[in-house]
């Protein structure tokens, strides 16, 4: 039973860890600041998908790993 909710609270602080790390690093919403730019898009430039990438996920990925495994195996 713990070992069940131990792995559910680490995937679950996992996922979140990696979410507020995806959002938290950068401003959302901000315009473009020079005029040459016409992009009428607010997202920011270079946001690309490195946001994602393991490396800046580990801690993420490793804690939502763990958890995955109690759930798995550690319950009878």
């Amino acid at each position: 039973m713990w070992t069940a909710l131990v792995g559910a609270f680490l995937f679950i602080c996992g996922l979140l860890y990696m979410a507020w790390g995806a959002l938290g690093r950068r401003r959302l919403s901000e315009p473009p600041r020079s005029s040459e730019d016409k992009r009428t898009t607010l997202e920011p430039r270079g946001q690309g998908l490195r946001f994602l990438g393991p490396v800046r996920n580990w801690l993420g990925v490793a804690l939502m790993a763990g958890g995955a495994v109690l759930l798995l195996f550690g319950v009878p």
